[in-house]
């Protein structure tokens, strides 16, 4: 063991370490060994005896029945077809286990079940819910022009472009946006809320939006501005249809 100090000019470092070397090689050889052997703690186990063969009466052992709903797994082989008879098919030695079944459908999430009991509470002809569905070909998207009439504040309905559409259920919003006053206003409005009376298609973008969220159209380079000209025009058409039926109905009176 080194007994000097080490604290020394750095000149003195090879006798040290020369000294170091020495003691390592004076260490005798049963301290090593005492280090690294190795013993087997345990004896070497031998296979137990086969069991003894059952009498004539006795029933073999049967496996324990699966549970209720719990189907046991069949491992099945992946096989080939022979390139001489194709009908002949050689087992290969990959197993195939049966798919793992989906949790989801076992233990549907509860959030998902309520949303859908509110939608078809709020939504009793599922209108709303296929105006907005992605599976309707002729539903609203965004860059549409929207018109939504509300129950409180007058029924003044607001009509703006819709920037974006916020699908999440019961939750499920839309964003408007139109100029009132030459100034811009955007307003969020959930489809299924009991102050929302009704929401109408004024007018359909014509090419399709290359983006889920219109937040580009809030620059003036590509903002719509005013769009009561669009409104107008809309409701002269729903005007002309009305107004030949209640003409009709008009001349009819005269008439008889």
């Amino acid at each position: 063991m080194i007994t000097q100090s080490t604290r020394r000019p750095l000149s003195s470092w090879k006798a040290v370490l020369r000294r170091a070397r020495q003691q390592q090689q004076r260490t005798p050889a049963i301290y090593r060994s005492m280090a690294t052997e190795t013993t087997p703690t345990k004896p070497i186990s031998t296979p137990p005896p086969p069991p003894p063969p059952l009498p004539a009466t006795a029933k073999p052992p049967t496996s324990k029945p699966s549970p209720a709903g719990v189907q046991p797994q069949r491992i099945t082989f992946h096989a080939i077809r022979s390139s001489t008879n194709p009908n002949h098919r050689i087992r290969t030695a990959f197993a195939i286990y049966p798919r793992v079944p989906s949790a989801r459908k076992a233990n549907p999430a509860a959030l998902e079940a309520y949303h859908k009991q509110q939608q078809r509470r709020l939504d009793r002809t599922g209108a709303r819910t296929a105006l907005f569905s992605k599976k309707n070909p002729d539903c609203a998207k965004p860059g549409d022009v929207l018109q939504v009439t509300t129950r409180k504040g007058g029924g003044e309905p607001f009509a703006g472009v819709c920037l974006s559409i916020r699908r999440a259920g019961v939750d499920t919003a839309i964003l408007l946006r139109n100029h009132i006053a030459k100034v811009p206003v955007e307003m969020w409005f959930k489809i299924y809320s009991p102050n929302v009376q009704g929401i109408e298609i004024v007018w359909r973008r014509p090419k399709r939006a290359r983006r889920a969220r219109l937040t580009y159209m809030r620059k003036p380079k590509h903002d719509m501005g005013n769009i009561d000209h669009l409104v107008e025009a809309w409701r002269r058409s729903r005007n002309v249809f009305t107004s030949k039926g209640k003409n009709k109905g008009v001349q009819r009176g005269l008439r008889r």
